[in-house]
């Protein structure tokens, strides 16, 4: 694997950033729930997008099955704790439940 490849597979600084800024809960925040469940699911959709061209990457969809998983487990910690935030994160994000 090439570095072009490899740099489409990690956000960038900048599209990092802007995630942290859109879903932070307060000033300094860069690891709640929310904020791993955005940046997560936005490195879930570029997967996605990755395995329409290359449908023989076992190895990535693996890691993408384990992001898949780390987002429903923070998804479940998030509706146990704040139901409300839980339904606006979903509504957010754009994703079914």
């Amino acid at each position: 694997m090439n570095i072009h490849n490899q740099a489409q597979m990690s956000l960038g600084t900048t599209e990092k950033s802007k995630v942290i800024e859109r879903f932070r809960v307060s000033e300094g925040d860069t690891g709640s729930a929310r904020v791993q469940i955005a940046l997560l699911t936005q490195r879930i959709n570029d997967l996605t997008d990755h395995f329409r061209t290359h449908a023989k990457d076992h190895h990535g969809r693996r890691g993408l099955l384990k992001m898949v998983g780390r987002r429903r487990r923070l998804l479940d910690y998030l509706r146990r704790k704040d139901v409300d935030e839980y339904r606006r994160i979903l509504e957010e994000l754009n994703l079914r439940k």
